[in-house]
């Protein structure tokens, strides 16, 4: 199937030259490029998160297919999915699914269901693709997205995950896709964000699910950070870096209401 892009014109540019021109603003072309097992990256109107993920996929030396997890905000379809066949379209050209690895995740994991209802209306994913085909027209994509699971099954399926990479001897990045806090003032959203970006940088994903509990951080991709968190330590994992921090309020001036944006990669493995 086609799966059309659904929030350009809203999140982004519909135009594809525009929407490279934004593209270009927000990146580091100078930027140092690491091999990173994955990272963190948020997935807001462009305007607000796009200075973020650019700055970390910047700084990344691309795979051949990117493993996305996203959470699910839409509340349709299964509650744990993945796309294994078609084509991703985006102002910037098609995405083709990477068959081969996504059924192998399915077939690896416990809890994955194939469903395509669940990404047909999801931006948290869809967002992503734009700035990875700036660099890179010609990945492949995994697509996975969440809905709420316990931090058991979030750990297990990044293992799983891992499983499936490590048979198939495949080189991928896996990209967690999650703002951070939402709606909070500044002070409060820096102080909830950065606990949890501590634990992200640890590699700690324990420490992720029981700080998001116990100060209520309303991160909406914790899922997805935990089950990367998971998988990049079974590939080798070994440290995480900040590349970027910032909130909506530094791109409209109000910070009585913010969502935060963090930008990390995971390094390690050989």
């Amino acid at each position: 199937m086609i799966r059309n892009a659904v929030v350009a014109g809203q999140f982004y540019p519909a135009s594809a030259s525009e929407l490279k021109a934004m593209i270009e603003a927000m990146v580091d072309k100078k930027a140092k490029k690491e091999k990173v097992i994955g990272l963190v990256s948020p997935h807001a109107g462009y305007i607000y998160s796009g200075p973020v993920a650019g700055a970390a996929i910047s700084r990344i030396k691309f795979q051949d297919t990117f493993i996305i997890m996203g959470p699910n905000h839409t509340g349709a379809g299964k509650p744990l999915s993945i796309m294994t066949e078609g084509v991703w379209e985006t102002p910037l050209g098609e995405v083709e699914i990477d068959s081969e690895l996504s059924k192998k995740i399915l077939a690896t994991s416990a809890y994955l269901q194939e469903d395509n209802v669940a990404h047909l209306y999801e931006h948290s994913i869809e967002v992503q693709l734009p700035f990875l085909q700036y660099f890179k027209p010609d990945f492949k994509l995994a697509p996975i997205v969440m809905a709420y699971a316990s931090g058991a099954i979030y750990k297990e399926m990044g293992k799983e995950i891992a499983k499936a990479v490590k048979e198939l001897k495949k080189r991928v990045v896996i990209i967690a896709s999650s703002d951070m806090t939402h709606y909070e003032p500044q002070a409060s959203a820096q102080e909830k964000d950065n606990r949890v970006i501590e634990a992200i940088l640890d590699l700690n994903e324990d420490e992720v699910l029981s700080r998001v509990e116990e100060f209520n951080i309303s991160m909406c991709g914790y899922g997805p950070a935990v089950s990367l968190i998971a998988a990049a330590k079974e590939l080798g994992a070994t440290e995480a870096e900040l590349v970027k921090y910032q909130t909506s309020g530094d791109t409209t001036g109000d910070y009585s209401a913010v969502v935060g944006y963090a930008g990390i990669i995971i390094k390690g493995g050989g």
